[in-house]
């Protein structure tokens, strides 16, 4: 079985995920709609993560472990900026973190369905629960990114 693979997968991308919403909640606090409900979406991936670390241990996977490790993630240009002295545009930044987070969400909600199909294949009820369980969750913040890009994105761009 190679089940242990997705599952150490899955532990990286909702780490990084919760991570980065709650980086979002906090360079963005002025927002109260983005501080707020990326703090709670990041609550939904802690949970997520927690209730698959129960089961890892089972497929060979320690509790919070996961393939990579994470490292900071400061964009190239907006480092330069930041030592030019140049103020960065918030409503553009606003806009590449709900990209990036969009681009997390849906790297999730694919993992949790191979994990899904992988579980299904192998016969593991627990681990097909789970993924029933926590999947839908990912959907709703991807849902949610995609509402964020669509609403803002006029306004920021146009302006």
């Amino acid at each position: 079985m190679k089940l242990h693979i997705v599952i150490e997968e899955l532990q990286f991308s909702e780490r990084e995920l919760a991570g980065e919403l709650s980086a979002v909640a906090i360079r963005h606090r002025s927002e109260h709609e983005i501080h707020h409900t990326a703090e709670n979406l990041a609550g939904w991936s802690r949970d997520h993560l927690r209730e698959l670390d129960e089961l890892a241990p089972r497929f060979g996977v320690g509790a919070g472990q996961g393939r990579r490790t994470l490292r900071s993630r400061l964009p190239r240009a907006r480092r330069l900026r930041e030592r030019a002295g140049r103020p960065p545009d918030t409503g553009l930044r606003l806009l590449r973190d709900l990209r990036r987070l969009h681009q997390l969400a849906a790297g999730v909600s694919v993992d949790w369905e191979l994990l899904a199909q992988g579980a299904q294949a192998a016969r593991e009820p627990e681990l097909l629960e789970l993924a029933a369980r926590c999947h839908p969750g990912t959907l709703r913040q991807l849902r949610w990114t995609n509402a964020m890009l669509k609403v803002l994105s006029p306004q920021i761009l146009a302006g």
